[in-house]
């Protein structure tokens, strides 16, 4: 079995990195998303970037980091309005928007991953997001045809992997990250714990191996907290 462990998010990701690449990244919100490999993405130095994600992080954290280098070309996103630095150079005409149904995006990440290059959905007929699209009628019902997504490298979070590359998340963690791990050429995950092949119940692995071709610890972690709202006693 050929070895997937790397050291650190740099090394996994050494040698597949280009400008111009197609990165599919886990995460919604602050929660999931791979902190360290895209810690390493913005510390070397790639451009033209684009990213398939839920969101685009917020000022400071997740893929808000590549928004402020100016490393990220375009995103494919449906929410990204906790980002200050977005809106600027969104509305500075510097930053490409893809914009989606949230339902959408994932399955569009659901698909390209099974290897299905389009499907059909009522989400978005008549509106701005049908625009320039091919639509159908099924049943006396207007569709939409959406597009499957398949980029160059998934990065993902989980909380436990073993050296194999299966993968565990936590709880809400959980999110895109299992339909991006499959809808990339290459996968790269980073762990909170990393054990030995056989400690993790085969009924509870949510990414099977065979999607993820290398795998890190990156404890320890910090917790950030995306919106803190607090009231008096």
């Amino acid at each position: 079995m050929a070895n997937k462990v790397y050291k650190d998010a740099k090394s996994a990701l050494d040698g597949l990195l280009s400008d111009g690449l197609m990165l599919m990244c886990g995460g919604f919100g602050l929660v999931g998303i791979p902190d360290k490999l895209i810690q390493a993405v913005r510390d070397s130095g790639v451009t033209g970037l684009t990213c398939v994600s839920n969101n685009a992080g917020i000022d400071g954290a997740g893929l808000g980091l590549l928004l402020e280098t100016g490393q990220i070309k375009k995103m494919i996103s449906s929410y990204v309005g906790e980002n200050k630095t977005f809106a600027k150079l969104y509305l500075e005409g510097k930053l490409e928007l893809e914009f989606n149904p949230q339902g959408t995006l994932a399955e569009r990440v659901r698909a390209g991953g099974a290897g299905i290059p389009a499907f059909y959905t009522k989400t978005g007929v008549g509106t701005l997001v049908a625009e320039g699209k091919e639509t159908k009628v099924f049943d006396g019902e207007e569709y939409v045809m959406e597009r499957g997504l398949f980029g160059d490298i998934a990065l993902v979070k989980a909380w436990k992997g073993d050296t194999a590359g299966n993968l565990v998340y936590r709880k809400a963690a959980r999110n895109f990250n299992p339909m991006m791990a499959t809808a990339a050429k290459v996968c790269v995950a980073e762990v909170e714990e990393l054990v030995p092949v056989g400690q993790i119940d085969p009924d509870h692995v949510h990414t099977p191996a065979v999607f993820v071709q290398r795998i890190f610890c990156g404890a320890p972690y910090e917790k950030k907290i995306e919106q803190r709202t607090t009231r008096k006693a």
